[in-house]
């Protein structure tokens, strides 16, 4: 188990294992309109505000069935209330997985949802968690429109998108010079904090000619050794963005998911097809840069 200062990391698997390729085209997933609720069967600490939560699946034979980087809905009654408090969450397990599947869920302070959702204690007998996946929850599907580069932005836990489109690229039988080149921002606030670290340092390493990722932390202790570790502090900026990517052209995507500032900072809001912020200054428009 890798110890930090103060705190123990439990993995699950879907942090730790080698990329995989297992895609489903959308229409195939276990969860419909209708919201159904499932046990938690497993909760991981990976970070000390993140945890992983393992649920089950209506058919336990099968996969989940989700087509990558598509989201499902979570809904949870929180503190006796009549109606469910309902949140999107994108799965960092792949199609490879049976009868569970995984999600990355940070405890936010004010976060009703992600507060309850990681209090929760697994039990293959009570099923606090409801989930239902539609259509608007289908994003760009691989291979993406088949870009010579994809350029990531991601905050926090907007890293599962990220994760899931990664397995698809990377875990292809083989890689070519034609192959899909990745270049991840990746902004935390500190290095305790950073979502899948051990993951990406080692697909990185074992796919360094189509992956590079860079780790930009807002809020690391000033005594703290991470810049020798090849992280950068501060904040994911233009500058850092035009170092980084490719200038706009049809031959480039951008994917964006993280807290709704992160939108308003980079794109504009989630909600908004319209591309404004840095990405619409530098020249990205709406074909180009994907809103997770």
């Amino acid at each position: 188990m890798a110890q930090t200062t103060d705190f123990a990391k439990n993995f699950p698997s879907t942090l730790t294992d080698p990329p995989v390729k297992s895609i489903v085209p959308p229409g195939e997933c276990q969860f419909g309109d209708e919201f159904i609720s499932v046990p938690l069967l497993a909760k991981f600490s990976v970070s000390p505000t993140t945890y992983v939560l393992r649920f089950g699946l209506p058919d336990e034979s099968k996969a989940l069935g989700l087509s990558t980087c598509a989201c499902i809905l979570a809904g949870i009654k929180v503190d006796g209330e009549d109606d469910l408090t309902i949140r999107p969450y994108t799965p960092i397990s792949t199609n490879a997985m049976i009868g569970t599947f995984d999600l990355l869920i940070k405890a936010y302070p004010e976060g009703k949802a992600s507060k309850s959702m990681t209090s929760l204690t697994p039990s293959p007998d009570e099923t606090p968690v409801c989930f239902k996946h539609i259509k608007f929850n289908v994003k760009v599907q691989h291979p993406y429109g088949n870009p010579k580069f994809i350029g990531m932005i991601a905050g926090g836990t907007g890293i599962s998108p990220m994760l899931q489109a990664l397995h698809a690229i990377l875990g292809e039988d083989e890689t070519t010079e034609e192959s899909t080149k990745v270049s991840l921002l990746y902004g935390s606030q500190t290095s305790d904090d950073i979502l899948g670290k051990e993951m990406l340092d080692v697909w990185s390493d074992s796919h360094k000619d189509n992956l590079s990722v860079t780790h930009i932390l807002s809020n690391e202790p000033t005594e703290s050794s991470t810049a020798d570790a090849g992280m950068e502090r501060g904040f994911i900026t233009k500058e850092r963005i035009a170092k980084a990517f490719p200038s706009a052209s049809n031959d480039v995507k951008i994917f964006v998911c993280g807290p709704p500032i992160m939108y308003d900072i980079f794109c504009g809001p989630r909600g908004e097809k319209e591309i404004t912020g840095i990405l619409g200054e530098m020249g990205y428009n709406d074909t180009q840069v994907i809103k997770f």
